[in-house]
């Protein structure tokens, strides 16, 4: 969708890989290193970390803030219009949009049926109501990264090597980044972006 990191006047140069990389790493660890290590401190300042806590989402979106930061350091204003421009390039075939719409909820479907579990665990929402907003707030939560990832970083990467190598790349950096519920469970903390079902403990 995003291929390209030519400005209208200057391109990104391969050395903004290093701020990009640096802004991102430094706002999400920034945020939740306060609740891992300082977790009263932090509750008392920004409130108990969910999943749709603002200071959250903020870690989330922090490869998109480091993204248009070096857009705009070195395309300026009409840069960073040139890099949004790009959200109107829809490049995928029918048939891959109609994979990701469709055939990956049912992959979930199909490995909840295998377990035996599609008709016995509890929904996690009471209503359609609920679940629609959920669907909406995931919709801008995950995306919003991408602005950073295959907006500015991949297209870089791939101005010396290949896309699969760019990719792996990418992956390895993504993994050590994400600010996940994981890292901060192992400190004892919860973040929950479903809500609890009712008639069960589960936590998500």
């Amino acid at each position: 969708m995003m291929q390209s990191t030519n400005t209208d006047h200057q391109q990104v140069s391969t050395a903004a890989l290093v701020p990009f990389t640096l802004i991102t790493f430094a706002i999400s660890w920034g945020i939740l290193g306060l609740y891992i290590y300082f977790p009263g401190e932090a509750a008392g300042w920004f409130g108990e970390i969910t999943g749709k806590d603002p200071a959250f989402v903020l870690a989330v979106w922090a490869p998109a803030f480091a993204a248009f930061a070096v857009v705009l350091y070195c395309g300026g204003v009409r840069g960073a219009r040139a890099f949004l421009s790009r959200l109107g390039l829809w490049r995928c075939p029918a048939g891959w949009a109609g994979f990701l719409l469709l055939g990956i909820p049912l992959v979930f479907v199909a490995g909840a049926a295998l377990k035996g579990t599609l008709l016995t665990d509890p929904l996690p929402f009471d209503t359609l109501g609920a679940a629609v907003s959920a669907m909406v707030f995931m919709l801008f939560l995950g995306p919003v990264e991408e602005f950073g990832w295959r907006g500015v970083a991949l297209p870089i990467l791939q101005r010396h090597m290949a896309p699969l190598w760019a990719g792996l790349i990418i992956g390895a950096t993504w993994g050590l980044w994400p600010p996940g519920r994981n890292c901060l469970n192992s400190s004892g903390l919860n973040v929950r972006i479903l809500p609890r079902p009712s008639s069960s403990n589960h936590r998500f």
